[in-house]
């Protein structure tokens, strides 16, 4: 899993990291990509032939509003709309042109609860205790979302448009992305007003 993105090297990983940090007003910072900074996500994207991979990261107040366990019917519902949006990436990041095809798609956040993680068995326990280290840390909670596509058209596919990602998630206000495509590599900051980066 997630060999594209774990084989090549993110040399600019750094340097997106410490300009979130730069920028970080949260007194909570956590050592992932940068800080945890509401209203910032991270995006990683790697395309190599036919194969696209991406992986974000976001703050759980950016996808669903809180970062508290959901107790009420209300919060539950708004979890479970999230995670059914985040199962749907096709439409998220506008992938129709490259004639894409979802493989893969991991969604883990402390608020998805242990039943989706069936599949990743040997990290059930990494995940509680991560659970319990997020609710000594004032109950900041993270969602991370792995996708892997198989493109039959991917020398059609000129482009990511997070449009959608930002319109239905408007609590996002900034995407760090880095990006490794048949260009090279290169890091940049999309944001509701400029939401599309070109391979």
């Amino acid at each position: 899993m997630r060999q594209l993105l774990l084989a090549l090297p993110f040399a600019l990983l750094p340097l997106v990291a410490a300009q979130a940090h730069e920028h970080d007003h949260d007194e909570h910072a956590h050592d992932s990509l940068g800080a945890h900074e509401h209203g910032v996500a991270s995006l990683n994207v790697a395309l190599d032939g036919n194969l696209l991979e991406l992986q974000l990261e976001s703050p759980a107040m950016n996808l669903v509003g809180f970062e508290h366990a959901a107790k009420s019917e209300a919060d539950k519902a708004k979890v479970a709309a999230t995670k059914r949006e985040l199962e749907q990436p096709i439409g998220l990041f506008a992938l129709a042109s490259g004639d894409c095809k979802t493989r893969e798609v991991e969604l883990e956040s402390p608020l998805f609860g242990d039943a989706d993680h069936e599949h990743e068995h040997e990290h059930e326990h990494e995940h509680e205790h991560e659970h319990e280290h997020h609710e000594h840390e004032g109950e900041h909670s993270d969602i991370q979302a792995f996708y892997r596509f198989e493109c039959a058209s991917s020398a059609k596919l000129q482009q990511l448009d997070l449009s959608e990602l930002f319109k239905r998630f408007p609590a996002t206000e900034k995407i760090q992305v880095q990006l490794i495509g048949p260009n090279g590599q290169q890091g940049m900051q999309l944001t509701p007003a400029q939401p599309r980066l070109s391979f």
